[in-house]
């Protein structure tokens, strides 16, 4: 049944498909913005544990230096990059602020705020939106795009359309990766998906003693025996399962990438980063001769939380009530060993529906990086997280979702 014809259709009211449809209302076309979920930017809302860091303020070049596609979003960064992102929503009312490692956050740290930002912005521009709008399929002829039909079996025709439907994370906020699944079904290759930005699982059986536990100002080491990914140094918490905290998040990328059948990856914690082994040594025989009397456990609370000083007293051996004037030179390398390398193996990632974003999708080859178009289908866009670009946190991935948003909207209604 067919609805209506317009001239372009946004598949995807997520922060790039929303300011794909500002920015091709804002040049003049009709536009539909179609959400398959009864509100507008779910998984917006979630970013930046509910403060949205919006973006960075690091230069262009190491900002592309980020991603592992970097190169790819040079004209979209061009074109729209952070100082045009600040001021878009700061025009617009929003008092933003510069954080440590140059994050930028609404002052208020409410995304709530950004998304009333956006669907003002869609309101004034008169965007219509239609809610529970799921697409089934492109309508697609003689290749070039057609239309959309949705679940309902409805047709919206259309001159355009930009698919700008998510990857496959957080998949309650709608991001099921359907809509990747389309691009697929029309001849477009698909990297595969993987989490990213996610907490990593490790094999060791003492974890449940350690769950909850956060170390601050440490420094960690993955290794595959060849290849290592070294961290700043930062924050860490155990879980359940493994061990999560921005300095696992912002690595476990390329961790993933370590981990590939046969090869274990190993992760070593140095817990006293600032200190070197020989100063550390030091400190342990002036800590030792100043309390000979005290017995090892007590002694470590210094330099360790409880429950891990438990934990280091059954991996080295060392008898737990055993006083410092009798630990031998042997037992306290096996401390500063601990101390400088705490060796766990890392089993795996956690499921993509828990990665924070998704690695993979269309494939950049068959994207025309100047305008977003796919290079197999005329008419049709892409944007967002449902192209093959991820980074690090810090506000990266919020930024390329925006800026390839715009020039996909921009493209789209120029053309």
């Amino acid at each position: 049944m067919l609805v209506k014809k317009i001239k372009i259709i946004v598949v995807g009211a997520g922060p790039s498909g929303m300011m794909a449809a500002i920015r091709a209302k804002t040049i003049g076309p009709d536009v539909v913005l179609l959400e398959g979920k009864s509100i507008l930017g779910n998984k917006l809302l979630l970013s930046g544990k509910g403060r949205c860091n919006l973006t960075n303020t690091e230069d262009l070049q190491l900002f592309l230096k980020r991603f592992s596609n970097g190169d790819f979003l040079r004209d979209a960064f061009k074109k729209f990059f952070s100082p045009e992102l600040i001021s878009f929503f700061e025009e617009r009312g929003l008092k933003l602020k510069v954080e440590r490692q140059m994050r930028v956050f609404p002052q208020s740290d409410r995304s709530s705020g950004v998304l009333e930002v956006l669907k003002k912005e869609l309101e004034k521009l008169k965007v219509e939106i239609i809610y529970k709008s799921k697409v089934a399929d492109l309508l697609v002829a003689n290749s070039k795009v057609r239309g959309v039909r949705l679940e309902d079996g409805k047709d919206i025709l259309a001159d355009r359309v930009i698919l700008a439907g998510g990857g496959a994370s957080y998949k309650f906020t709608g991001s099921d990766a359907s809509v990747i699944n389309l691009a697929k079904k029309f001849g477009h290759s698909i990297v595969h998906l993987k989490a990213g930005l996610v907490p990593l699982d490790v094999k060791q059986s003492y974890l449940k003693k350690l769950e909850g536990l956060t170390l601050r100002n440490i420094r960690l080491k993955f290794s595959d025996g060849k290849i290592q990914v070294i961290s700043e140094i930062g924050e860490l918490v155990f879980t359940s399962t493994g061990i999560s905290g921005p300095l696992v998040i912002s690595l476990s990328g390329k961790v993933g990438d370590l981990l590939v059948p046969g090869k274990k990856v190993y992760v070593d914690l140095d817990l006293k980063p600032a200190l070197s082994i020989e100063q550390l040594d030091a400190r342990l025989l002036r800590e030792f001769k100043l309390n000979s009397k005290k017995i090892i456990q007590n002694m470590l609370k210094e330099l360790l939380p409880l429950r891990l000083i438990k934990v280091f007293t059954t991996v080295t051996g060392i008898e737990p009530l055993k006083k410092c004037s009798q630990i031998t030179q042997e037992e306290r390398q096996k401390i500063i060993s601990l101390l400088k390398g705490f060796r766990m193996e890392i089993s795996g990632t956690r499921p993509i529906e828990e990665g924070m974003v998704t690695r993979g999708g269309v494939s950049l080859k068959e994207i025309n990086p100047r305008t977003m178009e796919s290079r197999r289908i005329k008419g049709l866009y892409f944007c967002g997280e449902m192209i093959d670009i991820d980074a690090d946190t810090g506000g990266f991935n919020l930024q390329a979702a925006f800026s390839t948003g715009y020039l996909a909207g921009e493209s789209a209604a120029t053309s």
